[in-house]
């Protein structure tokens, strides 16, 4: 017989337990050290910009030149640009800095707190690394948890550093409006971070729970452009820049009025969607998503046979999604060609020159908003492309080529689905836009100027859609270098003109090479660079491709 001792009571170890939030430090600070350059870049990114403008812009603008503005801030365009123009009456260069660019910057917030929620949450599930986590003590909600202190983290040191670097420029603005400035900005990026942390709940994938909150701030954004077109025209639909979490920050009017409550809603918002992320983590498994997994077929179409066929069965939910936007937006646009006749006579000569002159204002306003449009479909390129990656991360790549497909036809398949898609876009926001303004200024001959004006700006689209792609074949993590083109090309291509700035510098834009049909000629020779240049990209970027090793990690 085999005697068994017991161990003494105090002796034994109970197994390891702990509550949801159990970990959130140590994962804290594992996402702090993946995230140490990205981190101080996205904070400088956006500080340094706002600090941009207001040194730039100090030296530039006289005070003739800033009065000058005052009748923009009548101007449907500036409420879509910058917003209700608070301050417009009176104006300093603080108050054109935010009436300007403080829409742009709390964009670029957004997408900065989108992002890291994503990466942080989503992304590591799709992955499978968060299974390995979650197999050690930590708790359900931890990665969540740290994924939203990290992103209120940044959002509150990018408010400070805009701020003091407010403070600091040559403008000499007011202490607690440029303080209000940058907390504005904060608190537009931590409602967004909010919205990302529900969204990573909805679907099992990466790149549609990113999508979804995408679609969140644009339609936030077209919300608030029509409240604060409205405004600038004091007409009856203003309040909707109140359903806007970008639209509580402008209400604030650092330099104007200095009000601080409308961030209230911000954070408001942001506390009730992060209980409503916990709460809807709670009810699914890790991996998984709230919404339902539509079942597929038990054998594929039989168009379903080819890398082409294969890369636009999975670029189609993004392409219809935005589909739907663009044709949206491009009505409702086009709907303000009217005001923006109306109010011509009232604008200041510089942005009457700008728009093509009094008699060519309608030309010039729907020229600019293909322009406008081509830069919303850029953004579409770049995330294709780096879905792509996403694609390569998490080991499907490696699957699609364990077939008998070829790198070249992979990567050139998913590059001529994206193009292509580009193409539908522009023409969909030009048919929408082309409705909107013919059926307001009661004239349908400008119908197919309009849609055509649209459509030719896709070669600027083409070009940094094969910037990203040479990126992605040559080096996939300086993939995000396409993004710093975008927005330098966009800000030149919006204010170059208006900053007076170089000819040579307005060139570095590739929004600017093709024209503002139907108010300037159509560029055929910029037309043709810019599609040669994206498609030498594309070429480079297939044949490194070809002979680097796939990244799973």
């Amino acid at each position: 017989m085999t005697a068994v001792t017991e161990r003494p009571r105090s002796e034994r170890r109970e197994p390891a337990s702990g509550g949801p939030l159990t970990g959130t430090g140590m994962l804290l600070r594992f996402m702090l050290r993946r995230d140490r350059i990205r981190f101080p870049v996205w904070v400088l990114a956006l500080s340094v910009m706002a600090a941009y403008f207001s040194n730039v812009i100090a030296l530039v603008m006289d005070e003739e030149a800033l009065n000058a503005m005052t009748a923009f801030a009548a101007n449907p365009i500036m409420g879509l640009i910058g917003g209700p123009g608070f301050g417009f009456d009176a104006i300093t260069v603080p108050r054109f800095v935010v009436g300007m660019y403080g829409t742009s910057l709390m964009l670029g917030a957004a997408f900065m707190s989108i992002t890291t929620v994503s990466r942080h949450t989503r992304v590591e599930e799709q992955t499978g690394r968060a299974e390995l986590i979650r197999a050690n003590v930590v708790g359900r909600h931890a990665p969540l948890a740290a994924a939203l202190i990290i992103a209120a983290s940044m959002n509150i040191v990018m408010a400070l550093v805009t701020g003091l670097t407010m403070m600091s420029s040559t403008a000499e603005p007011a202490p607690a409006g440029s303080l209000l400035f940058g907390a504005g900005l904060g608190a537009a990026g931590l409602a967004f971070a909010g919205v990302a942390a529900v969204t990573a709940q909805l679907s099992p994938f990466s790149r549609a729970a990113s999508g979804l909150a995408g679609l969140v701030l644009g339609v936030s954004f077209v919300v608030r452009g029509l409240g604060d077109m409205s405004a600038v025209q004091n007409g009856d639909l203003a309040w909707l820049s109140w359903l806007s979490p970008l639209g509580w920050p402008q209400q604030t009017a650092p330099f104007t009025n200095d009000d601080w409550w409308p961030l209230l809603l911000s954070v408001a918002l942001f506390a009730v969607l992060v209980a409503l992320a916990f709460v809807l983590q709670s009810r699914r498994d890790l991996a998984a998503g709230i919404l339902p997994d539509r079942l597929g077929r038990a054998a594929a179409r039989g168009w379903l046979r080819g890398p082409l066929s294969l890369a636009y069965r999975l670029q189609r939910p993004a392409i219809a999604g935005w589909s739907i936007a663009m044709l949206l937006g491009g009505v409702t646009f086009g709907a303000f060609t009217r005001p923006m006749a109306d109010g011509a006579e009232g604008m200041p000569e510089q942005i009457v020159g700008l728009m093509g002159g009094t008699d060519g204002i309608v030309e010039g306003y729907v020229g600019f908003m293909g322009v406008y449009f081509a830069m919303m479909v850029a953004a579409f390129a770049i995330i294709s492309v780096q879905s792509l990656r996403t694609e390569e991360q998490g080991v499907r790549t490696e699957a699609v080529l364990a077939t008998g497909v070829s790198r070249s036809a992979w990567l050139l398949s998913w590059t001529l689905v994206t193009a292509v898609g580009s193409l539908w876009l522009l023409a969909l926001a030009g048919f929408g836009e082309g409705i909107g303004a013919a059926a307001g200024m009661n004239d349908w001959s400008m119908f197919w100027p309009v849609a055509f004006g649209h459509a030719a700006q896709v070669s600027a689209v083409w070009l940094l859609l094969g910037l990203a792609v040479g990126l992605y074949g040559v080096a996939p993590r300086v993939l995000g270098l396409t993004w710093a083109v975008f927005i330098v090309g966009a800000l030149l291509s919006l204010f170059g003109e208006m900053l007076d700035l170089d000819d040579a510098v307005l060139a570095a834009s590739p929004f600017r090479h093709v024209g503002e049909y139907p108010a300037d000629d159509i560029s055929w020779a910029g037309i043709a660079v810019l599609t040669g240049i994206g498609a030498a990209c594309t070429m480079l970027g297939t044949i490194v491709f070809r002979r680097r090793d796939l990244t799973t990690a």
